[in-house]
Order: C-alpha cells, then sequence, then structure tokens
C-alpha cells in the first residue's frame, strides 16, 4: 500500500483498527510469550496503540516504527510525555526513557535501529499488508529483529466480502510465511464480537513464532 493511502486514513480519523483499550489478546496470553523481566519489545507499524503504555506500565522498553507522525504524537500525547525528536537518516526519532518510536518507512529501519530486543509485539502490522508485501515485510523484519520469537494478532475472514485492511490473513497463510524459519503454535482462535464492517464472520487469532532451535 502506498505510504499516503494511510496518511489519508489517519487524517480521516479512518481507524478502526486502533483499540481504546489495547489488546485483550495480549493480555490475556502475554505469559505464554515468556518474555524475560524488563526486557525490550519491537512493535511494527505501531499507530498510535496502548499496547505500547501496557508493555511500559509492565517494566518493559519498547521500541516502534510508524509511518504516521501525527499518529506518533498522540501516541506521546496519550502517554503524557514530551519527547526528544531528532532526524535519523530518513526516520525521525522520538525517544523518552524506555520508549523510541521512529516515524516513516518500515523498510528503511535497520538492525541497529532497532537493537537488542526480546520479542515481537505483531498486532496491527501484518494484517494491514496486502498479499504482494507479506513476503518482504516478513523477511525484513526476520532480519532487523535477528529472528526474535513473535507474538502475532490475525483476523481471517472471507475476504471476497470487504477489502482490507486490515486483510484476511489465515493460519495457512501466517504458516506460508513464516514457517520456513519459526515454530508456529497457535493459541487462540475465536469470533470477532460484532465482526466488523457489516459481516459477522470475522475471526481473531493469537500465534507465538519462536526460532526453530528453540
Amino acid at each position: 500500500m502506498e505510504p499516503d493511502f494511510w496518511h489519508r486514513r489517519w487524517k480521516k480519523n479512518e481507524i478502526g483498527f486502533h483499540e481504546n483499550e489495547g489488546n485483550t489478546l495480549l493480555k490475556s496470553y502475554f505469559d505464554q510469550w515468556q518474555l524475560p523481566e524488563n526486557g525490550r519489545v519491537f512493535v511494527p507499524l505501531c499507530g498510535k496503540t496502548k499496547d505500547i503504555g501496557w508493555f511500559l506500565a509492565k517494566g518493559f522498553s519498547v521500541v516502534a516504527i510508524e509511518l504516521n507522525e501525527s499518529a506518533v504524537k498522540a501516541l506521546f500525547k496519550d502517554l503524557g510525555v514530551e519527547p526528544h525528536i531528532e532526524s535519523h537518516g530518513s526516520l525521525s526519532k522520538y525517544s523518552v526513557a524506555n520508549l523510541i518510536v521512529y516515524v516513516g518507512d518500515f523498510f528503511a529501519l535497520s538492525a541497529e535501529d532497532v537493537g537488542s530486543i526480546d520479542g515481537v509485539f505483531d498486532r496491527g502490522a501484518l494484517v494491514a499488508l496486502p498479499e504482494p508485501l507479506r513476503n518482504r515485510y516478513s523477511e525484513h523484519l526476520r532480519t532487523i529483529t535477528h529472528a526474535c520469537k513473535q507474538f502475532v494478532v490475525t483476523y481471517d475472514y472471507d475476504q471476497s466480502l470487504f477489502a482490507g485492511p486490515p486483510f484476511s490473513v489465515p493460519s495457512e497463510t501466517v504458516h506460508e510465511v513464516y514457517q520456513q524459519y519459526f515454530n508456529i503454535t497457535q493459541l487462540y482462535r475465536g469470533k470477532v464480537a460484532g465482526g466488523f464492517r457489516g459481516q459477522d464472520e470475522v475471526f481473531e487469532s493469537v500465534y507465538l513464532l519462536s526460532d526453530t532451535s528453540s
């Protein structure tokens, strides 16, 4: 998807993917992720997610990236902190204690930018991308995070009923994209209460991705 698409969505406040109370599945299945105490989490395509504040409150450090700057400003405003802002190559870098958020193209982010992390939280990234971009995304994510274990939340539904995002990413797609490099465990699949966009048959799933050597 072109950057202008997302900028228009944020400008029009068309952000139905944003969860005002954070992700309930993260809270329900977090312990099974088995992150180290006071670890460091990477959140790709983070928007202004409440989950970052949740991680910080639990003592974790967070590094994230988001294309839209207004979303990042809203994130820091919601946290009630004033970030230090600096240019970082083609990206901008917003930072406070225990939190770094880059603004710009995910594919411009390097392993050095991300640094050492203990887990990747993907609640809105894979489902935000159309099929042609998923392999490129997953490969870049694996490279910059050194194949770190992931907590992935997806939706699946009849894609012919309406266009994404969020796109339908069924279990078969998760395995197609990741099984070469990760062990994949599906922790949950359940119907989304009320569905969305007038469709009731929408399901949400949680996957843990761990290194095949683990």
